[in-house]
């Protein structure tokens, strides 16, 4: 099975892309600023976006896992956070990414009848709303509206797509507290991506296979 992963080069990217590899995948992973084995991919820039694309022209993919993100308000407060330049980096890499790498990719999706699985979090959630992190949050909570509606109109193409919590892992973004190891969060979210089909498809769930209310 061919993999692509987006954001491999670290945390639960890196994470999913050595467990797929252990258990024989073959795996292509991207990377902002590529080390190693991986392909160059900035999800903001369109041109990049297509030049990998291109790369891959008459390549099948089998899984495709938008995990690249980031987490730009962490730690900001209401009083004085929040920036515009802040919410411009959540959506453009968070949402408009996801969209532009699906979108580029899809050729090789629909060529192996593959499936999408997009890396939201449980703070997509309307159900769960604690407050704080409201850039991160809406983002989140696009991508999994993305997600959905994409699940539909993939159907009739035979593509599933599934949106994922991947846990609260213990990576640079999840920080020394969190309470899941990358390697436990990948060998989950594998586990629920290859469970995905049309039966499941536009389904959110965590790493353990709960589902999460929207």
């Amino acid at each position: 099975m061919h993999v692509l992963i987006t954001g491999a080069n670290r945390g639960i990217g890196k994470a999913l892309a050595d467990a797929a590899r252990a258990r024989g995948d073959i795996v292509t992973g991207t990377a902002r600023r590529p080390a190693d084995d991986l392909l160059p991919l900035d999800v903001t820039d369109a041109a990049s976006v297509r030049a990998l694309a291109d790369r891959l022209s008459g390549q099948p993919i089998d899984l495709l896992v938008c995990n690249a993100g980031v987490y730009p308000d962490k730690g900001h407060r209401l009083e004085d956070g929040y920036g515009p330049e802040v919410w411009a980096e959540a959506f453009a890499v968070n949402v408009t990414g996801v969209f532009l790498t699906i979108r580029a990719l899809l050729p090789n999706v629909e060529q192996a009848r593959g499936k999408i699985a997009i890396l939201s979090s449980i703070m997509a959630s309307d159900a769960n709303a604690p407050g704080g992190s409201y850039a991160y949050r809406a983002s989140k909570a696009a991508a999994l509206n993305l997600g959905r509606n994409l699940a539909v109109d993939l159907a009739p193409r035979g593509i599933s797509v599934g949106i994922y919590h991947p846990g609260w892992v213990r990576t640079e973004m999840g920080g020394p507290q969190a309470q899941v190891e990358p390697e436990e969060a990948a060998r989950g979210l594998l586990g629920r991506f290859d469970a995905l089909g049309p039966n499941t498809s536009g389904c959110f769930e965590d790493y353990t296979g709960q589902p999460i209310p929207f």
